[in-house]
Parts: C-alpha cells; sequence; structure tokens
C-alpha cells in the first residue's frame, strides 16, 4: 500500500487504523479522471512535505542512499526511525522528519523537493493512494483519492487517469520493485508466522543495506551456490543505478531462496 502517511500509537505503527483510513478513501476507477496539480504556485506548495509518518520501501531507500551518495548505514542512522511489520517480521522503515518547527521532511526546502529525482514512491503515489493484492493473475491494484484539508492542488489543473498520472510520475520501476517486496511478504504472511530473529536481520541488511549485501555476496561467494549468468553477476556489482536495481532484485530472490528453499528465478548450483 501506497499511502504518504498512516496512524501511529506508542512508537508503533498502528495498522487497524491504517486500514480503517485506507477504507474510508473514496475509490477512483482505472479509467476515471481526476483534475491535480501541484506547483509552487499552488497556496499549499510544500504543506504535504510535514509532519509527515512516511513508509520507505527498499527501492525508495535503494535510490535516495545513492542520491545522498550515503551508505545503507549511514541514510539509516540520518533519516530512518525503525518499525517492524508485525505479521511478517520484515523491516518497516519510515522517513525521520526534521526536528524544525513544523516537522518539515529533511529533503525540502523552500524551492520544493531537493531529491525530487528520486523521491519516495509515497510521494509520487500523491494525491492517489494505490491497494495491491497478489492473485494467481499477478497483483490486481486499486487506487483511491487522499484529499487532505489544507491541499488546493485539487482546485485546478490537469485532468488524468491513475495511469496517467503514475506515468508522469515516474512511478514504472517503483512499483514493480515494491509488489515484488509485498508479494514476499505475503508469501511470508501465508505461513502464519513471521520471520525469526535471523531471518528479520537477513532481510534489513540484504533489502536495506545493499552495499553490506554486496559485501556478504563476495564473503559468502553466494554466486557459487546459485546459478545465474555472468552478466547478472557483473551487473549486481556494478556500481550504477542499473547495478542498485539488479542487486536488490538479486536480494528479493535471495531472501525468498533462504525463507523458502526455492526463488524463481534462482536455482541452486
Amino acid at each position: 500500500m501506497d499511502l504518504k502517511s498512516f496512524e501511529m500509537e506508542g512508537g508503533d505503527v498502528d495498522f487497524e487504523k491504517k486500514r480503517e483510513l485506507v477504507e474510508n478513501l473514496p475509490e477512483i476507477g482505472p479509467e476515471e479522471t481526476f483534475c491535480f496539480d501541484c506547483n509552487p504556485a499552488v497556496p499549499c506548495f510544500n504543506r504535504c512535505c510535514a509532519e509527515l509518518t512516511l513508509p520507505l520501501t527498499p527501492y525508495d531507500v535503494m535510490r535516495l542512499c545513492r542520491n545522498q551518495k550515503l551508505s545503507g548505514t549511514d541514510f539509516e542512522t540520518m533519516y530512518v526511525d525503525s518499525h517492524v511489520f508485525p505479521d511478517t517480521g520484515f523491516p518497516m522503515p519510515t522517513l525521520r522528519m526534521s526536528r524544525e518547527p513544523g516537522e518539515p521532511c529533511p529533503f525540502v526546502s523552500p524551492a520544493g523537493c531537493m531529491v525530487y529525482e528520486d523521491r519516495p514512491s509515497a510521494c509520487r503515489t500523491y494525491p492517489l493512494g494505490r491497494g495491491t493484492k497478489v492473485g494467481r493473475d499477478g497483483v490486481a491494484e486499486r487506487f483511491f483519492i487522499v484529499r487532505e484539508d489544507h491541499c488546493h492542488g485539487f482546485d485546478a489543473g490537469t485532468i488524468r487517469t491513475p495511469a496517467e498520472w503514475f506515468e508522469g510520475q515516474g512511478l514504472a520501476p517503483y512499483n514493480r520493485s515494491n509488489d515484488r517486496y509485498m508479494r514476499l511478504m505475503a508469501m511470508v504472511r501465508a505461513t502464519g508466522s513471521p520471520l525469526d530473529d535471523r531471518l528479520a536481520a537477513m532481510a534489513r541488511l540484504s533489502l536495506f543495506h545493499l552495499d553490506q549485501f554486496r559485501l556478504m555476496i563476495d564473503k559468502m561467494r553466494i554466486f557459487s551456490h546459485v546459478a545465474i549468468s555472468e552478466e547478472r553477476k557483473n551487473l549486481i556489482v556494478e556500481n550504477s543505478l542499473e547495478g542498485d536495481t539488479a542487486c536488490l532484485d538479486f536480494a528479493f530472490d535471495w531472501m525468498e531462496l533462504i525463507i523458502f528453499g526455492k526463488a524463481e528465478s534462482l536455482e541452486h548450483s
């Protein structure tokens, strides 16, 4: 679920309140349209970039680490509040707001988002919410309108469908990776038991600390235990956005392999 914010209680995410919030949002069909624009001319510009509980997916963290030239550990220390999905044990980091008055996002300036090219998926999706469910035919989507009292973006603007909004926001690679994370969690949820501490720690390292995962690949000679092409191996260790994306894809495969003993994209060699 890509929603920009949800309720917190006692320092933990309140999932029941989150579900209630989603169910009470107006749904919009894939062919329906909505009118919205956000730019410096809108009176509430930057208002939505404060006082957030903004979830970060592995792909979000990957992009922000590269943008800020930070290791996963340094990014986590500087910008992340750590939580856990209670039903799966997987990490669920949220972006830590600044301690300045109004609690703005650490990446927002008066001129707008300072990491715009690599902004998180929840920011790109807003003012829509995207609900997903894994089924036999793949991932089924539902879309919701998130209309906050302070927002003037709906007063005037461009008319679009959800698909047109997502295309304009560059969400395709985000949704593709986020859906993979959701699928992996759904597989664990179906077992009825969350990850144990060892697997939860491995998920955190593999999915949110790609620099450490690459070191582990080399130290544990992981490539010698799985059957993948030389081309894919070379891309996984490449220092580039494409390399990071390939490394995260492999991390999903690796977690599926060590949790379930098999992965669709991997074979034991």
